[in-house]
């Protein structure tokens, strides 16, 4: 039985809004004019009122804030949290299950990927998955390391490949997996999400 989940994004502050802290997706055509900000008891409230099996913090990369009281009005609610980060900042609150998807602009922390439930590697090219195995692989503790293709590459052979012969040849604890969330469109039909902005500004790159 699937379970359902309860997402805050949070970005330069938490907010529902495109506008994400990583510089690669910034474009100055998709610059908001506003932004809405939300306090943590206005966020666990929201999540709240949706009784999901369990809330994920991510972003943009959610661990620049102090997350100490948003996990702690979460928690106070009876709500599992989860997060999901770089792992490349110190993780300021209390959290039930950590998904750490590293970046190349700026490496996770040691403490961090040897903590980490699970690791979710982003395959934006064929040599993606031997670069992190060798970047973080022998700090790595978790039994969960996913295999995402790159959204924008997701039907290209060569990454979806890659991705099949590395769990073909070393099974666990490698998965291949996929975000299927944005098949499902599941932020856009959500009347609070604000219109998705290209990667990059660049709308062949996908969303």
């Amino acid at each position: 039985m699937g379970k359902s989940a309860y997402f805050i994004r949070t970005f330069g502050c938490p907010v529902h809004c495109p506008w994400c802290d990583s510089a690669g997706t910034w474009h100055k055509d998709y610059v908001p004019k506003d932004i809405e900000k939300f306090n943590a008891i206005e966020l666990a409230d929201m999540a709240a009122e949706h009784s999901p099996d369990f809330v994920v913090v991510t972003g943009g990369e959610p661990a620049v804030h102090d997350l100490k009281e948003l996990t702690a009005e979460l928690h106070n609610r009876g709500l599992v949290v989860h997060l999901e980060t770089s792992g490349a900042f110190e993780i300021k609150g209390q959290f039930d299950w950590v998904t750490l998807s590293p970046k190349e602009l700026k490496m996770p922390l040691k403490e961090n990927l040897r903590s980490a439930d699970e690791i979710k590697i982003i395959v934006d090219r064929k040599d993606a998955i031997d670069y992190w195995v060798d970047k973080i692989g022998s700090l790595v503790k978790s039994d969960h390391i996913w295999l995402h293709p790159e959204w924008s590459q997701r039907s290209d052979p060569n990454i979806i490949n890659s991705i099949t012969k590395w769990v073909k040849k070393h099974g666990s604890p490698y998965r291949a997996g996929y975000q299927l969330h944005k098949i499902f469109k599941a932020d856009s039909l959500d009347k609070r999400s604000r219109l998705t902005v290209p990667l990059g500004g660049n709308k062949e790159l996908g969303y």
